[in-house]
């Protein structure tokens, strides 16, 4: 998590990171009742990452330059 915030601008983050989490937020809120914070919490993360990957893949943005240490 630390790696996001600090890899991408603050704009980048609010621009393409912000709705993705809101909406994943929105669906987990309503459809996800394990009664287990952490199989929902494990859900909410899946689900944002899955909404921001087919949102990656429609808007063929380029992923940033990874750097091998």
């Amino acid at each position: 998590m630390f790696r996001l915030l600090t890899s991408i601008s603050v704009s980048e983050l609010f621009k393409r990171q912000l709705p993705v989490f809101v909406v994943a937020f929105v669906i987990a809120e309503l459809f996800y009742k394990f009664h287990s914070f952490t199989l929902e919490c494990a859900a909410f993360l899946a689900t944002w990452f899955v909404l921001d990957a087919a949102l990656h893949l429609l808007t063929g943005r380029q992923s940033p330059q990874r750097f091998s240490p």
